[in-house]
């Protein structure tokens, strides 16, 4: 091969994906400056991580904002943040995309006011907004709206999208997040295609697309999936994916053009298994998990973007982002991947596992279409209950050694990581004074603007909302009148109203290893007769993160060995937690907080239910929780804690057996 791009038998080689890492944290001026590091460093792409505030449609001075300021990604309040967070990045030449979905179509129309501001044609824009609301529901969370309600918003920002900026994918098809809550191959193809299936009937009822450019619409579709480490099973999946989207483009939708029917992905590969334990084996899994949405040329993806090994521990540094990324430059540019044409065209075995997931995929769509389509299958409870089940059975054989996870439940011994030996445990933490900055930015952006302009287009857009309008161009003047994020999420909430997901658990059911289940069956009732009546766990997930998945295991299996639990779903303020827990008599108040704002959030649990008089309760708390935090969690009165190593969760509700026995005693 010469250095002039020709590989091969003097092919020119294909180009590479795009190049990403989804990043944002504190501030939009400390986002900036990360960006344009990682853009200086070989990125080709953006993708932008949102606070949970942002992403669920408040501000950083709501109540409910307190401690989730910034923490999970960049907050972004009004079109001065969108301003400093791409400051120096010239937008038209820039592939963006954002992970966003309740309030997608809100932070696209601040980018576009951006654009518009900056005197940039909108057709020149190009990126993505994730904007796949029904995978909110089943498994990330940051849902507001009904979904209907929602379906409409997605709805309006793609019509929108397909004539204004025609380069834009108005919504990333989300099967990333499912695998995340436990889905299987085919129920991420299954789910997934169902989804896309409703939001394309969706704009086809409407009447607002005419018949003859519909294929346009269906030309912007594009799909976030997730790689696994069974990497030969993903790279199938993927191919099954193309193959069925390539057949429901054009039997469903009469897409002549096979570029419109080409299924458009873009991937990151799976956080859900990278380990806090032995982290530095994250380093294989994600190069692995790569392949399987690189090597097939037939069902390459269009995008890639890889967490750092250190996710399971926390925030990555700049220096862990650059290894990833270093990492998919390698593929790409030192070897001769790309000199290819598709090397698995020809596979008995890989044609015969296609057939297999795609024939096991037609025959769950079709169940689903049976139902009515994904928002009924939603909003029965059906999808949620069968992916609370699917990822039991999945938590089950990590539990049993079934399934080896090295370091966790294989080859646990260990030499002491030197990746995490320094003074900052191996991960960046949020600036300390990140929300604080954030909130005297707003107070001030308010002050300085026109209120009544932004009032007057608060007002337009919940008319226009009211009416069944698309609300796109009335959120981009409200954009740039200086609404905030809370703002218009509290206007459409007022329209629409909001919604609670079900939570999957009332049928559900849990696989787990008899003879552990039996020991802990055995646990709880010792405890409950020591109560005098059976223990009953109320487990809460205060603040605005919304992955429930380790809440929901653990309320199932202790369901399931004996205990009364209560579980109100996510979302849940602290006064509303510290009420229950009186008002349901429980014996144990367990808090899930993935957001890293455990501290906060706990400590004001904590005080309100000494408030309400319940504060002999004890607490236990899980998450993805440092050391050092651990340690202030227990100084603060907190039983137990566990984090992702705890992967016993039979254990687990042993020891909150023992928990509630303990308090009962101290009480006593």
């Amino acid at each position: 091969m010469d250095n002039q791009g020709q590989g091969t038998a003097g092919r020119a080689k294909d180009r590479p994906w795009l190049m990403r890492t989804y990043s944002g944290h504190s501030t939009a001026r400390a986002s900036n400056a990360l960006y344009r590091t990682n853009l200086a460093r070989g990125q080709t792409g953006l993708s932008i991580a949102f606070d949970l505030p942002t992403q669920t449609g408040y501000d950083a001075d709501e109540a409910i904002a307190k401690g989730e300021v910034g923490r999970v990604g960049v907050p972004v309040s009004h079109l001065g943040d969108m301003e400093a967070l791409f400051e120096d990045i010239p937008l038209e030449q820039m592939n963006t995309s954002m992970t966003i979905n309740a309030t997608a179509a809100w932070l696209y129309a601040l980018y576009i006011a951006l654009a518009d501001k900056r005197g940039i044609d909108r057709k020149a824009l190009s990126g993505t907004i994730q904007n796949d609301i029904v995978k909110e529901y089943l498994s990330r969370g940051t849902y507001i709206f009904p979904p209907r309600a929602s379906l409409g918003l997605t709805r309006d920002t793609i019509v929108f999208s397909v004539k204004e900026t025609p380069k834009w994918n108005p919504i990333n098809v989300c099967p990333y997040h499912l695998q995340e809550a436990g889905a299987s191959p085919v129920q991420e193809i299954a789910f997934s295609l169902a989804n896309a299936i409703q939001i394309l009937d969706d704009v086809k009822a409407s009447g607002t697309v005419p018949h003859e450019t519909f294929a346009d619409v269906v030309g912007r579709i594009s799909f976030f999936v997730n790689a696994g480490i069974r990497f030969v099973t993903e790279m199938c999946k993927m191919r099954a994916f193309t193959e069925l989207w390539d057949e429901i483009c054009e039997a469903r939708y009469g897409v002549d053009d096979p570029k419109m029917r080409r299924f458009r992905y873009g991937v990151q590969v799976n956080s859900l298994g990278l380990t806090e334990q032995q982290p530095e084996n994250n380093v294989y899994r994600i190069l692995l998990e790569m392949l399987a949405v690189t090597l097939s040329k037939g069902a390459r993806a269009r995008a890639v973007q890889l967490p750092a090994w250190n996710e399971a521990l926390g925030l990555p540094r700049p220096w862990d982002q650059q290894w990833s990324l270093r990492l998919q430059q390698i593929v790409a540019m030192e070897t001769d991947l790309l000199e290819f044409g598709d090397i698995f065209e020809g596979s008995s075995e890989i044609a015969a596992k296609v057939a297999e997931l795609k024939t096991a995929a037609k025959a769950e769509m079709e169940r689903i279409e049976a139902m009515g389509g994904a928002a009924v299958a939603v909003e029965t409870g059906y999808m949620k209950q069968a992916l609370v089940t699917s990822n039991s059975a999945r938590v089950s054989a990590i539990e049993s050694g079934e399934m080896p996870v090295i370091g966790v439940n294989r080859y646990t011994e260990s030499a002491p990581s030197p990746l995490t030996a320094g003074t900052d445990g191996g991960f960046m933490t949020v600036e300390a004074g990140a929300e604080a900055e954030q909130i005297a930015n707003i107070t001030a952006w308010r002050a300085a603007r026109d209120g009544a302009a932004a009032e007057a287009a608060i007002a337009a857009l919940k008319a226009a909302a009211a009416a069944g309008e698309n609300i796109m161009e009335p959120s981009i003047a409200c954009a740039h009148a200086g609404v905030t994020t809370g703002e218009w999420g509290r206007a459409l909430r007022e329209v629409f109203g909001e919604y609670r997901a079900p939570t999957g658990l009332a049928a559900a059911s849990a696989p787990a290893p008899a003879e552990a289940m039996a020991a802990a069956r055995e646990h709880v009732a010792r405890a409950s007769a020591t109560l005098g009546r059976p223990l009953k766990l109320l487990v809460g997930k205060p603040g605005l993160d919304g992955h429930s998945n380790g809440a929901e295991q653990i309320a199932l299996r202790a369901r399931d060995c004996g205990i009364e639990v209560v579980y109100q779903g996510i979302r849940l303020s602290p006064e509303q937690i510290a009420a229950s827990a009186l008002e349901e008599s429980v014996h144990v108040v367990g808090l899930s907080i993935l957001s890293g704002a455990h501290i906060r959030l706990v400590g004001e649990v904590r005080r309100l239910m000494d408030a309400e008089g319940c504060g002999d309760i004890p607490i236990v708390v899980g998450g993805i929780i440092p050391a050092e935090d651990i340690a202030a969690l227990k100084a603060a009165g907190v039983s137990r804690v566990y984090t992702p190593k705890d992967f016993e969760i039979t254990g687990i509700i042993r020891d909150i057996a023992d928990v509630a026995a303990e308090g009962f005693n101290r009480a006593a």
